[in-house]
């Protein structure tokens, strides 16, 4: 996850980081080449809140802290000390936050000594002390960068591990027109056809999803990359939940194929994805020793979850009740007294299926599970790969969610997990993304996601 940082004409710069880069990656300064990298002391004592709690922000803090410290070993932070990386620049902590020149004092401008005009001023003082040297001060608060410009002060988002704007309108399938005739006879009699046939022009990305049309004719079809061919997708039941769309049945049929471990279904609020996600789960759980769904809490105004009243179990049950309701929907589809319909409380009871946080995995084995994450586009690059490596034999691994609907602060569209993972594994065939464009919950419900 590394950032190329272009040079002008081989002129150094300094880069001054707010908490919030080092909070998203403890390895920032590694990702600047031979820039050097200024640290305002308030950001240290910002990140020591941060040195207790088990989530990712609390490892990304204590991984910092040690960095420093073996830096702080060559010679004092008040120095320049040269980062331990081959091509790295030179790092320093500055301790003092007052600007030469008073009228341009963010705490004076601002009309508060609040942390984040700390942070800019000493940002400010570089500007001073080094006038030939450009100055950035690097932040992933927008709020914060407005203010850095506001004084003058040149400020960028941290962009490493961000996906370009144009990768993000990645669906996972691509409809084909004028189709030959003879093409989708093939598919619907014999199951496939040759890539070629389409006369794509390039190979797509493995276990691709296409609408091949001709006239009123069509197939639902995908690129099968262990045989190189098309291949047939039919519309099944699954669950006693059927596809209502074509990038339903997509999802489904990638859910349910035993050669994909890794999936992405993204999409807005009420186009299925958790439901059909589940669905899936639950008709293969002879399959896996546990189905187990996952969703990260995101707490209100950054205070942690042990401030809200209750028991643990109260804590987090109002987080995870969108997947109870979920797979409340599946037990419904089936009578009180159906078999199927025990099964699955029983499951709940024995914990065959269990819904937890995200956090309660730490430290789990993730072997002949099928996981399903849910809202993953509130996870970080690092956080998605953690839970990803942990991933043993027989573990099939489902993330959902909106890249468009981003709870946490310092994540947006191009820098959250799930875009993170669509962009850099979506030609691996391991790997499947679809995503689910049109609502399915209610006409209601699509007219508000329409007008409103």
């Amino acid at each position: 996850m590394t950032t190329t940082i272009k040079k002008k004409q081989g002129k150094k710069k300094i880069f001054v980081f707010d908490t919030s880069v080092i909070l998203f990656d403890h390895q920032a300064f590694y990702s600047f080449q031979d820039n050097d990298i200024v640290i305002p002391i308030t950001v240290l004592e910002e990140l020591d809140n941060f040195k207790k709690g088990n989530g990712t922000i609390h490892f990304e803090a204590r991984q910092f802290a040690r960095i420093m410290d073996k830096l702080s070993e060559k010679n004092p932070l008040s120095d320049w000390v040269s980062i331990d990386r081959k091509g790295a620049g030179k790092v320093k902590v500055v301790f003092d936050e007052r600007t030469k020149n008073s009228k341009r004092d963010a705490t004076h401008i601002f009309g508060e000594a609040k942390n984040d005009h700390k942070i800019l001023n000493v940002a400010l003082r570089i500007q001073e002390d080094y006038p030939e040297t450009p100055v950035i001060f690097v932040t992933k608060d927008i709020n914060l960068r407005i203010k850095a410009k506001s004084l003058g002060i040149q400020a960028e988002d941290y962009k490493t591990g961000k996906v370009a704007h144009e990768q993000l309108n990645f669906s996972g399938k691509t409809v084909v027109d004028n189709v030959a005739e003879e093409v989708i006879q093939s598919l619907y009699s014999e199951g496939f056809c040759e890539l070629d046939a389409l006369k794509l022009g390039v190979t797509p990305p493995a276990n691709h999803y296409f609408i091949l049309k001709n006239g009123k004719a069509s197939v639902l079809a995908y690129y099968n990359p262990v045989s190189g061919r098309i291949e047939r997708v039919d519309k099944v039941s699954t669950s006693r939940i059927m596809p209502r769309n074509a990038e339903q049945t997509f999802a489904l049929h990638a859910l349910l194929n035993p050669d994909i471990k890794l999936i992405s279904i993204s999409g807005i609020a009420g186009t299925g994805k958790t439901l059909l996600a589940l669905a899936a789960a639950w008709a293969q759980r002879k399959h896996y020793k546990q189905i187990f769904l996952a969703r990260p809490i995101v707490p209100l105004n950054n205070r942690d979850i042990g401030f809200l009243p209750g028991n643990a179990q109260d804590k987090i049950t109002p987080y995870m009740t969108p997947l109870y309701d979920n797979l409340k929907f599946i037990r419904d589809q089936y009578g009180d007294n159906d078999p199927e319909a025990k099964a699955i409380t029983t499951a709940l009871e024995e914990e065959k299926i269990l819904i937890s946080p995200l956090a309660y995995i730490r430290g789990r084995s993730l072997s002949n599970i099928y996981f399903i994450v849910d809202e993953a586009q509130n996870l970080t690059p690092l956080e998605v790969k953690t839970i990803i490596t942990r991933a043993g034999e027989g573990t099939k691994i489902v993330f959902t969610g909106d890249i468009y609907q981003i709870d946490t602060p310092y994540l947006d569209t191009q820098s959250n997990g799930l875009s993170y993972m669509i962009d850099r594994i979506k030609s691996d065939h391991l790997y499947a993304h679809i995503r689910l464009e049109k609502g399915e919950r209610s006409e209601l419900a699509n007219l508000a996601t329409e007008l409103l």
